[in-house]
């Protein structure tokens, strides 16, 4: 399902992904330089039901906020074991587009998803 805005539909999450990114706190993003040179970082984040958000320590030096800058396509997965035995993986994987703000002087980024997939968030399974 999606939403208008602003003339862009955006991406709803359904419950149990809602539920599942809003628990854990660690992803991978993927970004691509404008050569398409791949780079991929763990980040800390956030998420308020519709789009990622993360800040770090010195951002506007790092390679990735770097990249953002010149080429806003994103990939972000956050994504665990549920457990071993049996082997129940999880995890939610987001494409999207990455803006690089600043609020009270401070930078950070938002990532509003495009497209979404998830696997192994149901439960009992």
């Amino acid at each position: 399902m999606t939403q208008e805005s602003r003339g862009r539909e955006l991406v709803e999450f359904s419950e149990s992904e809602l539920e599942y990114l809003s628990e854990q706190r660690l992803g991978r993003l993927a970004t691509a330089s404008p050569d398409g040179s791949p780079h991929v970082v763990p980040v800390a984040y956030e998420f308020d039901g519709m789009c990622i958000y993360f800040g770090g320590w010195k951002l506007e030096t790092s390679l990735k906020f770097r990249t953002i800058l010149k080429n806003p396509k994103v990939a972000f997965v956050v994504d665990d074991l549920a457990s071993v035995e049996p082997w129940r993986p999880r995890g939610v994987e987001i494409k999207g587009t990455a803006e690089a703000l600043v609020e009270d002087g401070r930078p950070y980024v938002k990532i509003t998803a495009v497209s979404k997939r998830s696997w192994g968030l149901e439960r009992g399974r």
